[in-house]
């Protein structure tokens, strides 16, 4: 077992967990700092997984650039059935669910999951470090660049610019809280039959890894990094 959210096989090839990202291990970087509870995902990745048969099912790309394999991960309980990873992960709030562009498959399940644990306040819904951040918490998203964060709020503009779409969640977006989605990206969110301006009045989560330029902000580079609430 390497952390929460990639196992070995027998055979010696890693799987990472496709769908879920669970809170990480150093691993021996350098100056990397060991997330909150990443020895408890750890630990329970190792209660589910370890010394059992497992099936790999992948919903999209099924290798990435480490030459990991990329699955969702059905572990043999000894029993005559399965458990699935990722969503035991999730249940036990020892992940958030976690998804690329061309790996998008079984994500309303997850989302499930994963707000199922959130709701009871599980594992990492009990700590301030991953909880939701309102888009007004501007203090807490500047001093979070670099993390992967949730954010919420009320998209008070979306506007579409030269084929960039910007989710502004503030008056100012020289300062405030922006989703923005790129040329490229638009692609994803046409074939889904959105058009993403209009989300403009809409209450969003927004999943991704928080930038600073204009204020803080998170790069979309697929519909399912944003959920709408009302």
């Amino acid at each position: 077992m390497v952390d929460g959210d990639t196992i070995v096989l027998d055979d010696r090839s890693e799987v990472r967990m496709v769908g879920i990202q669970a809170p990480k291990l150093p691993l021996g970087r350098r100056n990397f700092p060991e997330w909150p509870l990443a020895k408890e995902a750890r630990d329970l990745a190792v209660d589910i997984a370890s010394r059992r048969d497992v099936v790999l099912w992948s919903g999209g790309s099924d290798e990435d650039r480490h030459g990991r394999r990329l699955a969702h991960t059905y572990v043999r309980d000894g029993q005559g059935g399965t458990i699935w990873f990722q969503g035991e992960m999730l249940r036990r709030g020892l992940a958030r669910v976690y998804t690329f562009p061309d790996n998008r498959a079984c994500v309303a399940d997850l989302l499930a999951q994963e707000a199922a644990a959130r709701e009871e306040g599980l594992g990492m819904w009990g700590l301030d470090t991953y909880r939701i951040v309102n888009a007004n918490e501007l203090d807490r998203l500047n001093s979070r660049e670099g993390s992967y964060e949730l954010i919420e709020g009320r998209v008070r503009e979306a506007k579409n610019i030269n084929g960039r779409v910007y989710l502004n969640f503030g008056t100012n977006y020289r300062d405030d809280f922006t989703v923005t989605i790129s040329p490229r990206d638009m692609k994803l969110f046409r074939d889904a039959g959105i058009d993403p301006t209009d989300y403009e009045g809409r209450i969003v989560r927004a999943r991704g890894w928080v930038r600073l330029f204009n204020g803080p902000s998170i790069d979309a580079t697929h519909p399912e990094q944003i959920e709408v609430l009302r």
